[in-house]
């Protein structure tokens, strides 16, 4: 078999909604489990390409997954090149436009492509792209937490050797915010990396309020203090703070991270692998974080993120939530408080007796 020249012979996209250890609290609603896309791209040569997407809602679940095999119709036939294929669907989707499930479902392609040229080479995808796989630093994030209930959690994220902890807040005054970050930092000590994750919650002049108040417990970064898509209020809210701000999970594809870029609205990047646009679409947003010197984290998506990551010049912390684990054959590995890239590919092999528990 020529292990360079794989052809799509068929895609296949199944919805789940997979079961979470820690469901995920909020301060604009609770994910009590999370619905995935896993999707199989099988080529003529036998080799399967797998990747998984986040739908965020069930309401979102079946659709994403019927676009999936809609767009994959359009394409089988065509050779497994990435890059090829993403310009194919930047011409095909221009008009209508990137953000929302079009991006989801072009974005989960593209690492399933990357997945299969990593397995037709028996190696890692960071070792295909020039990288090699290495011990990342890894935060273990937290929802909204009850203070009671969590504090067990907490301890045993101390234990397995996270050196930081992110949590949400934002879901209530700021006195209950104050509560919440204090409580945590008595619980994991000063030289444990302390993150907070408001969701866009806020508007930018109480964010400014809240975050003045929080300084005082040392926090790394305070995350989406205010609506992803408002930079300027992002940049207004990090011109004012004493705490840096991080976002980036929520730029949709390398266009929207150069905008954020050029207004200023962060000092650091976090990248989702799905919305920036896969693997293909983290190349160009690693490079543009590397121009800018802002320090970019990954955002879920463990297993892929790993490898991404570890090619990223100014990488920096890798996001652990675990919202695949269930329904893999080997989920991510924490030692020691870090994560390593997995492979062949991407490393994801799906559990099908749990998906077939899931879906019964």
């Amino acid at each position: 078999m020529d292990r360079t020249a794989l052809t799509i012979r068929d895609i296949t996209a199944r919805a789940v909604i997979v079961p979470l250890e820690r469901p995920v609290r909020t301060a604009v609603g609770t994910i009590p489990s999370a619905p995935l896309v896993l999707i199989d791209v099988a080529t003529a040569q036998g080799i399967i390409g797998r990747a998984y997407i986040f739908a965020y809602t069930p309401v979102a679940l079946r659709p994403l997954a019927l676009l999936v095999e809609e767009i994959g119709r359009e394409i089988l036939g065509k050779p497994v090149v990435p890059v090829e294929r993403m310009r194919d669907f930047d011409r095909r989707f221009r008009l209508v436009g990137w953000q929302g499930l079009i991006g989801m479902a072009v974005a989960g392609l593209d690492m399933a492509f990357w997945d299969a040229l990593g397995k037709a080479m028996d190696q890692p995808l960071v070792r295909l792209l020039g990288g090699e796989a290495r011990a990342l630093p890894a935060y273990d994030s937290f929802g909204v937490i009850d203070l009671e209930r969590d504090a067990p959690a907490i301890g045993r994220s101390l234990d397995r050797g996270f050196r930081g902890i992110k949590i949400k807040i934002g879901d209530g005054d700021l006195r209950k915010d104050v509560e919440s970050v204090a409580a945590v930092r008595r619980m994991i000590g000063p030289e444990i990396a302390l993150m907070v994750d408001y969701n866009q919650s806020l508007d930018p002049v109480e964010a400014c309020r809240r975050i003045e108040r929080l300084a005082e417990y040392d926090l790394h970064w305070v995350e989406e203090p205010v609506r992803a898509d408002d930079i300027h209020g992002h940049a207004r809210v990090r011109a004012a703070s004493k705490v840096s701000v991080q976002t980036g999970e929520n730029w949709w594809f390398p266009r929207d991270m150069a905008s954020a870029i050029a207004a200023g609205a962060s000092d650091f990047a976090m990248l989702d692998i799905m919305k920036i646009g896969g693997v293909t679409g983290w190349l160009s947003a690693m490079g543009q974080a590397e121009a800018a010197s802002l320090p970019v984290s990954s955002h879920i998506f463990v297993e892929a993120s790993a490898h991404v990551l570890a090619m990223t010049p100014t990488a920096h912390w890798l996001e652990y939530l675990d919202i695949a684990g269930a329904i893999l054959a080997e989920p991510a590995q924490v030692v020691d408080g870090k994560v390593s890239a997995k492979g062949p590919g991407l490393g994801l092999e799906w559990d099908e007796k749990a998906i077939a528990a899931i879906l019964a």
